[in-house]
């Protein structure tokens, strides 16, 4: 990416979580504590230069003010804060060539104050100044936060798929060989008296077999039958399943599975526009087993994250309390990553759209389907996460996709001529080989319209013969054998 066009994608961003931007007129003080805040939070990038109606003010002129703002960092932090400081060429808003400075700030596993002793954390787009429990706590979770960097006991080089390396590495544009990325990344790889001592991360990410070290870092599926957890002899678990490997084969399972015990039904809505209701929102579901799985306490190896399924909710039990200054109150707006490392692979993936976004988002669609919020409970080492299942049925006079329901007829398989069967399994066979192709996409490959090819991924998501997990647009489909019996409509 060239530095004109990396300028204006920075131009483009909202002050967050993990960007600012300030004139080039800034103190130096008051820019120490945008980097205090960052650097306490989740690392970020500060454009310097650019005023408050995001016009470019460039650095010309203005040398020995530069010069005083590329010292913040160590004569006005304490400790110094780790930084990248670059000076990209632009065009300002006179358009004449000038340039800005873009500083790069490092998540710390240290907790940093200003001259004044003050210490400050990044909520949103502000820059919060803690109180002195706050600060004891950060002081606190700073402390195993940093679990992922730690040395695994024994691993070796060996124990890691580089081809695993390479496909992530390929997904972030990352050129060179899978060991220089090991090597020179995230401390996935580091030299202690001239031995390499593999990361718990690493492990995590990136292992042949993760569950060596980490037995219990899997997900378990329980399925009840009614709404109580009974035992002895009334147990009434209808269905257990372990779900293990690294943590995307982790996530991606998961998600598989749980999609196929939901409940949904489809129907032909108003404006003749086909309806899905669902038990709980797509992203929901994903969403708390995403955060699960990316939020838990490593450290902690006598337990695995447990989803809970019963006839009228959705209960995740993960490993771990709430992380730095989260607070049950505080979940949608505060954000402290308790795996930073684990969660970035993730929304590379794009499991995880934005950092802090994920429980305002299902928030807000929990409530679109007039659902209460998720409830969080801290019990002993254990964070809880409820979600209320939504009654699905179909609504009066609405007529539901064949298939969908027992004794659905056939649909033919539009312009092609073909059986429903057929084209379900021409749908599957295209998928299987191709997992990232859109709707249109195969719409055009099967010439039918995607419309038709809508009502048919329908019928195969209720059977259980297709799901589909991520992101809406770097999502992937993924095929499932079998299914649940009920085959096409």
């Amino acid at each position: 990416m060239n530095e004109a066009r990396m300028i204006n994608d920075l131009l483009q961003q909202k002050e967050g979580q993990c960007f600012d931007r300030k004139s080039i007129l800034v103190e130096p003080k008051a820019l120490a504590v945008s980097l205090v805040a960052f650097a306490n939070a989740d690392g970020g990038t500060i454009l310097v230069g650019v005023n408050d109606n995001g016009q470019i003010e460039g650095l010309a002129g203005h040398e020995e003010r530069v010069n005083e703002l590329l010292r913040v960092p160590f004569d006005f932090c304490r400790p110094t804060i780790k930084v990248d400081f670059e000076q990209p060429a632009c065009l300002d808003r006179t358009g004449r060539p000038n340039k800005v400075l873009m500083i790069t700030v490092h998540q710390s596993q240290f907790v940093h104050a200003n001259q004044a002793d003050e210490v400050f954390y990044r909520v949103g787009d502000k820059s919060k100044k803690l109180t002195f429990d706050e600060r004891m706590q950060l002081m606190y979770d700073k402390g195993d936060r940093f679990y992922e960097d730690t040395p695994v006991a024994g691993a070796v080089l060996a124990d890691l798929d580089l081809e695993r390396v390479r496909a992530y590495a390929k997904r972030i544009g990352y050129s060179k060989s899978p060991l220089h990325y090991l090597r020179e990344n995230h401390g996935f790889i580091r030299k202690d008296k001239d031995v390499e001592r593999v990361s718990a991360a690493a492990i995590l990410l990136f292992g042949k077999a993760p569950q060596q070290y980490f037995p219990r870092a899997r997900v378990r599926f329980i399925r009840y039958e009614g709404t109580d957890e009974k035992t002895g002899a009334k147990m009434n678990v209808i269905k257990d399943v372990s779900f293990e490997g690294t943590i995307l084969e982790t996530v991606e399972k998961s998600i598989v599975f749980v999609t196929t015990q939901v409940k949904e039904h489809t129907y032909l809505g108003k404006g003749g526009l086909f309806v899905t209701d669902n038990q709980y929102p797509e992203f929901v579901r994903q969403e708390i087993i995403v955060n699960a799985v990316a939020h838990r306490d490593y450290s902690i190896k006598g337990t695995d994250i447990q989803i809970k399924m019963f006839d009228d909710r959705l209960v995740v039990e993960s490993p771990g309390t709430l992380p730095g200054l989260v607070r049950l109150n505080t979940m949608r707006k505060v954000h402290f990553s308790r795996n930073p490392k684990i969660a970035a692979f993730l929304r590379d993936y794009g499991f995880v759209k934005e950092f802090g976004e994920g429980v305002d988002r299902m928030c807000k669609e929990l409530a679109e389907s007039g659902l209460p919020d998720p409830a969080y409970q801290i019990e002993s080492f254990m964070l809880r996460c409820t979600v209320k299942a939504a009654q699905v049925s179909r609504p009066a006079g609405d007529a539901s996709i064949p298939g969908h329901e027992p004794g659905g007829g056939q649909s033919s398989g539009e312009s092609s001529g073909e059986s429903s069967g057929e084209t379900d399994n021409r749908i599957l066979e295209i998928f299987a080989k191709s997992p990232d192709l859109t709707i249109p996409e195969v719409a055009k490959l099967l010439q039918m319209t995607s419309r038709g090819i809508e009502k048919r991924i329908a019928v195969l998501k209720k059977n259980g013969r297709l799901v589909r997990t991520g992101a809406t647009k770097k999502g992937q489909w993924h095929v499932i054998a079998g299914g649940n019996d009920r085959r096409n409509g």
